[in-house]
């Protein structure tokens, strides 16, 4: 009998393409797609893979490769592990990363746990530009050969269990234009479908999101420099992330960036762009693909933004939480994924918590 893999079909061009692949490779595939909303029509329904739009786009591509097709409610799950923590974070001064989301809450932990305990399938695929190898006894997941399609920061919390159970057939395309061509060539309904938003849920400005659910986050406050001084006032922390230049508020005779948010005291702290890199970060909700970190102290190169290039660092670990030591200053904002590589493997990686004085 063949291994049963469950696709996760977006109703996009890259997970019709992974389903397609597994299918010529004789696997007994299953395309799932994923309904994330209980309203199409509502302020944060997804503009990509969680409308009937694409669930209708994910249906046709199963039904013209001959597989089995499941639509799967995930409205809760999306709305409580994606949603609600994206409103929150920029709520309480951060700036949060909802794909990390995603992929943690939904994606490889609900899907994933759904589609072995209550359909006995072996493994879930995806459309995602990265790859999976076994060496050693142990999982290891890698960047990508498309570097500049590579999705292998937003999966930095897979573990052993997880990576197991995950293929990622498109990861080893050389170019975005390979996998066009796969689906020409498969014939694919959606071969020439253009690429969704970063962003699904928002489909205009995140602050009006933020502002509708939390409008306690838009009480205007100072903004000051690093001295106490006031400069200017703010329309509410909530529109707010660190490192931000343009629409702060302050009009100042040099450029000035918000160096941190000063949430007792609803300030905005702003400074020079020497004031807001720093070279040593705290870290939270670390994580490592292989189960633990490699030493209590250990050298990497970490990726501090999406597709950024990697920076030589040092990471001391203590539990779940450790200091980031970067080799060179870097602007990054809190809630943002920092993820550590080696070479092009990801080691593991966690969420910023603060900046630290170097």
């Amino acid at each position: 009998m063949s291994e049963r893999v469950f696709v996760a079909m977006s109703g996009g061009v890259d997970s019709s393409v992974a389903a397609a692949i597994l299918a010529e490779r004789g696997y007994d595939v299953v395309g799932v797609w994923m309904r994330l909303v209980d309203a199409p029509a509502a302020a944060d329904a997804p503009r990509c893979c969680g409308t009937d739009e694409a669930g209708e786009d994910a249906r046709r591509a199963a039904a013209h490769l001959g597989i089995p097709f499941y639509s799967l409610d995930y409205a809760d799950v999306f709305r409580r592990g994606v949603v609600d923590r994206f409103v929150s974070a920029y709520a309480h001064g951060a700036t949060p990363n909802p794909c990390v989301a995603c992929n943690a809450h939904v994606k490889f932990e609900a899907l994933l746990r759904d589609v072995i305990a209550k359909f006995g399938a072996r493994r879930l695929a995806t459309g995602h530009y990265a790859r999976v190898r076994q060496d050693d006894g142990r999982w290891h997941l890698l960047r990508a050969r498309d570097a500049a399609k590579d999705q292998s920061y937003a999966l930095y919390m897979l573990g052993q269990r997880e990576l197991g159970r995950t293929l990622f057939p498109i990861g080893e395309m050389a170019a975005k234009e390979e996998t066009r061509a796969l689906a020409m060539t498969y014939g694919l309904p959606n071969a020439r479908k253009a690429e969704s938003m970063d962003i699904c849920f928002v489909p205009g400005d995140h602050r009006d999101l933020v502002r509708g659910r939390a409008p306690e986050a838009f009480v205007p406050g100072p903004i000051e420099r690093a001295d106490g001084s006031v400069i200017g006032r703010h329309a509410g922390v909530g529109g707010l992330t660190v490192g931000q230049r343009r629409g702060v508020g302050a009009a100042a005779g040099e450029r000035l960036y918000v160096l941190r948010l000063d949430l007792e005291r609803n300030a905005a702290v702003v400074g020079t762009r020497e004031e807001v890199t720093t070279r040593m970060y705290a870290l939270d909700e670390l994580c490592f693909t292989r189960g633990e970190a490699p030493a209590a102290r250990f050298a990497s190169t970490a990726a501090v933004r999406y597709r950024g290039t990697p920076i030589r660092c040092e990471v001391e670990v203590d539990g779940e939480r450790g200091v980031l030591r970067l080799a060179e200053p870097a602007l990054v904002a809190p809630g943002q994924a920092a993820v550590l590589y080696d070479g092009d493997e990801v080691i593991g990686g966690g969420t910023v918590r603060q900046a630290l004085a170097a």
